[in-house]
């Protein structure tokens, strides 16, 4: 007996950056109706939506806009999915990075094509940088130096 096709209607994929971590869903949007109902949520093609609020509302910046479209813009893929993300913790720098992360790793499933383009602008690879834990006796910082005696 021939296996079934799965019907896709997402392509998941996870993005990191320090204490952040991101799951991303691309969804394939109907030709018809343009959106997709994602729970009790209605996305239509081409949004964002970061932890059930507007890309706009959750990064108003301008550079966090462009920086959070780029992947979507070197594919060209900016009105082709619809787009559900959820992240938990970190701060907005991380989740902004970690975003990035799993939009292109996302990608990347969808063409495998695509990797090449967003290997070169270095947008799949993690950032390893993380915070350095304190150490015992340096006074509550990490990189602050024992205290000499005055005597």
């Amino acid at each position: 007996m021939p296996k079934k096709k799965k019907d896709i209607t997402y392509y998941e994929a996870i993005g990191r950056r320090r204490e952040s971590t991101t799951r991303v869903r691309l969804y394939i949007v109907s030709k018809k109706d343009k959106s997709v109902t994602v729970g009790k949520t209605v996305i239509k093609q081409g949004a964002i939506l970061i932890n059930d609020k507007l890309s706009e509302e959750y990064f108003p910046a301008e550079a966090e806009k462009q920086t959070l479209i780029k992947p979507l813009e070197l594919t060209d893929s900016v009105d082709r999915f619809a787009i559900s993300i959820l992240i938990r913790g970190g701060g907005k720098s991380g989740q902004l990075d970690a975003v990035v992360h799993g939009i292109s790793r996302a990608l990347c499933i969808v063409d495998e094509e695509y990797r090449p383009l967003l290997k070169k602008e270095g947008l799949l690879t993690r950032d390893p940088r993380v915070r350095e834990r304190r150490k015992v006796g340096k006074g509550g910082k990490a990189r602050r130096k024992k205290q000499s005696p005055k005597r």
